[in-house]
């Protein structure tokens, strides 16, 4: 086959620290691909800046005034990591024959990438990076995040144990990707749904370069009900189940007090009492959460808004003309290419 046109989609928040070695690493990586005849030599790298508040829009936008190869998109907010990434992969698609996604940080082996690209070579339209083991994660997040994958299994998500958003897509497999409409868009449990041709490349993950995580415990958290919510209606059923359980055992308590009492039996308690209102309010405020929390996701996808929103695109856009300015938002003015 034609040596094939890949891009490189790296989502970026607040990445100073890291992004000048994450960019000539990749660059070298594109270099070596290059050399092999594996890609074109119209190969590029689209780092997405998702509303960075430091410096990580000027570096990508200085290294690209002298490397055609790098490209970048600036989101005019922070919109999220997985919109940042979708906000990479659609921008890529138009001219790349297939896409691979991998977080700035370059936890995510590089060089796993030449395998991608035998794999797509061989006809795979999908391919998976699955970590080995979690060396690298500290306790808690190691467990945390294994009890996800599990629970998302019992759940009857299909989602690949240990694969997070290092992978490749084909640019076939991005235009069906980009049909799923919904606004809460969990690519990990959404990509197994194109059903292309997919396989795994297995790799073992690396310490973080410089800087700090972007994934905090908070939205580790929010990240983790995102993915529940979004593939599966069972805690709702679950809470029901709760329901009916509280109903019955409720039901039998009543019957069993009504037989102290006939007896002459009854002895007044404050303690169960008190125990069962608190039990009982408990359960229904998750209740209540849980359902307020699916009510809510309905409500994001009805008002139908974007998103992101693009405020500059270097990579389907063509410089018109320089504009000499000091100010870092407003260095180019653009038009179509």
């Amino acid at each position: 086959m034609n040596e094939p046109i890949l891009t490189i989609v790296v989502p970026c928040f607040n990445e100073e620290e890291v992004l000048p070695e994450t960019i000539k690493q990749l660059l070298n990586l594109l270099e070596r691909l290059e050399n092999q005849s594996l890609v074109s030599k119209h190969s590029k790298l689209l780092f997405v800046d998702d509303g960075s508040t430091d410096q990580t829009w000027k570096i990508i936008y200085q290294t690209g005034l002298n490397d055609r190869r790098i490209k970048g998109i600036k989101l005019s907010r922070n919109s999220g990591h997985q919109s940042a990434l979708l906000a990479g992969l659609f921008s890529a698609k138009s001219q790349s024959d297939c896409v691979v996604s991998i977080d700035a940080d370059l936890q995510d082996d590089i060089d796993v990438i030449r395998d991608f690209i035998l794999k797509f070579r061989e006809g795979y339209e999908v391919v998976l990076g699955v970590r080995n083991e979690r060396k690298t994660d500290t306790f808690f997040k190691k467990h945390t995040a294994q009890g996800f994958y599990k629970i998302m299994k019992k759940l009857g998500v299909n989602i690949v144990y240990n694969h997070a958003d290092f992978r490749l897509l084909s640019k076939r497999a991005i235009e069906e990707l980009e049909r799923f409409n919904e606004i809460n868009l969990f690519l990990r449990g959404i990509v197994p749904l194109i059903g292309f041709q997919t396989t795994k490349v297995f790799y073992d993950r690396k310490e973080r370069l410089a800087g700090e995580t972007k994934y905090p415990l908070k939205k580790m958290v929010s990240f983790a009900i995102d993915g529940v919510t979004s593939f599966s209606v069972t805690p709702i059923r679950f809470v029901s189940l709760i329901g009916f359980a509280s109903f019955f055992v409720s039901l039998m308590f009543g019957v069993y007090f009504l037989l102290l009492k006939f007896s002459g039996n009854t002895t007044t308690g404050w303690t169960s009492l008190i125990t069962s209102i608190w039990l009982i309010g408990g359960l229904q405020l998750i209740a209540v959460g849980l359902i307020g929390e699916y009510i809510g996701k309905i409500y994001k996808e009805t008002k139908q808004r974007p998103r992101y929103i693009v405020e500059i695109d270097t990579y389907n856009l063509g410089f018109r003309n320089k504009v000499e300015s000091n100010d870092d938002t407003s260095l180019f003015s653009f038009t179509k290419g």
